[in-house]
């Protein structure tokens, strides 16, 4: 599919093509101190990653897997017969975004009102805030956009009767005349997690309230099943099916409460959405609602978390073929000791809240090479703010000066350490440059 984009967001994001890129942004110093930089002017010069004037360490993404992750994605989504919503709090990048919206995404996701705000700049038309909004300046500035802008569609979540009364007393002056309603979902959530209501009986009396609000429309109910567990043990799965169950269950209770209007089930981190699609579209008397996934890390992947939980050729679950789109090089400063490199890679450039970063391969004198398996039998064992702790086997050749690519594991942790993100094709020619808005 290749949707076309509201003319705002079309506008936004021409402009940002053009957005100079400093030299004070990571990598490019040296490039862009010599002649203006910026996306438009990398897609059309493609300089090379390496001899180019880039300045490592750099993180680059790779366009082949971001293409194809949100191709197959879609594709995915197509097949099931459900709709996404990525979650733009991985990477808070609104050029991503709009490619996401090209390839048919029902919406873009956000955490907080100032991450809507955001995307809102660069004109996302319809935003879910997967989560509960109780901030009054947020409520206020959300209803003035939604009185300001007929064609914003915003939705959010719901777990108590108080927080229901207090969207409500807090939307109606900023919507008085406008007739426009806060779309919101109900939030099913397990004991000892985070927010939603605790059982499918509380969520009830919660959907009532929010049916029954002037400033409110009870649009569906929602859940988040990726921290019931980080593995994929049958206890796990099992589980995870179940709260999806309860889900299931929770939805049927709403048409009496909405006047039989279509309501929206949602639920899918970017871990275990293939249960999710399973569980919520499953035949039932009830009929079968509308799901609304909201997976944010697939449109990068990774070579660690992701790819050991996410239904794909890591988990052993069929689900569509992802790739991992992010590497971080970064040269060999030191071999101080045997068995032990020190790279220029640190906990300021890569995730390490779920694992270390996984060395890829290298290349020798920092000269590229097709396929090197250099990397093999090499782990990092620690980080420091701008050092890897990398554990070499015995022989190995690995000097200062040689390179080293590192493959990450969790993007949502990767993505806000940059600020300008260079893409490179399969050549490592660098083809665009994606900003990020943390």
């Amino acid at each position: 599919m290749d949707a076309a984009l509201p003319d705002r967001m079309r506008s936004a994001l021409a402009a940002l093509a053009e957005r100079p890129v400093a030299v004070t942004d990571r990598g490019f110093g040296r490039l862009a101190a010599a002649e203006p930089v910026s996306a438009a002017w990398l897609a059309s010069s493609r300089p090379a990653l390496f001899g180019g004037g880039f300045v490592l360490p750099l993180m680059v993404l790779r366009e082949s897997a971001l293409a194809g992750n949100i191709a197959a994605m879609a594709a995915y989504c197509e097949q099931a017969g459900v709709l996404l919503a990525p979650h733009g709090k991985t990477t808070m990048a609104p050029q991503l975004f709009g490619r996401q919206l090209q390839a048919g995404a029902w919406g873009i996701c956000a955490a907080t009102v100032q991450q809507v705000q955001v995307f809102r700049a660069f004109g996302v038309p319809r935003i879910l805030i997967a989560n509960e909004v109780t901030d009054a300046a947020g409520i206020q500035w959300l209803a003035g956009e939604l009185a300001a802008d007929a064609g914003f569609d915003c939705y959010c979540f719901v777990d108590s009767v108080p927080g229901v009364a207090l969207l409500d007393e807090a939307l109606r002056p900023g919507l008085d005349g406008t007739g426009r309603q806060l779309q919101v979902l109900v939030e099913l959530g397990r004991p000892g997690g985070r927010a939603g209501c605790r059982t499918v009986e509380e969520a009830a009396v919660v959907a009532k309230a929010a049916a029954a609000a002037p400033s409110l429309r009870l649009a569906g109910a929602a859940g988040y099943e990726g921290a019931i567990g980080h593995d994929n043990s049958d206890a796990t799965l099992t589980a995870i099916a179940q709260f999806c169950r309860d889900l299931r269950r929770l939805g049927t209770l709403l048409p009496d409460l909405t006047g039989g209007a279509d309501y929206l089930l949602s639920a899918g981190g970017s871990a275990f959405f293939d249960i999710v699609v399973r569980e919520l579209t499953a035949p039932g008397g009830d009929g079968t609602p509308e799901v609304l996934l909201r997976s944010g890390a697939y449109v990068s992947h990774d070579h660690g978390f992701y790819h050991r939980l996410s239904p794909g050729a890591g988990a052993g679950r069929p689900g569509p073929a992802l790739r991992p789109a992010f590497e971080l090089w970064a040269p060999v400063l030191s071999r101080p000791e045997p068995g032990l490199a020190i790279a220029l890679a640190g906990r300021h450039d890569v995730a390490f809240d779920q694992d270390m970063p996984v060395p890829l391969r290298t290349w020798p004198s920092g000269q590229p090479a097709a396929d090197d398996d250099g990397a093999a039998g090499m782990h990092v064992s620690a980080l420091d703010d701008q050092h890897a702790y990398v554990r070499i086997p015995a022989g190995s050749a690995l000097a200062p000066g040689d390179l080293l690519c590192l493959g990450i594991s969790h993007p949502c942790t990767t993505f806000d350490k940059w600020r300008v993100i260079p893409v490179v094709d399969d050549g490592y020619r660098v083809v665009d440059a994606i900003h990020t808005f943390y």
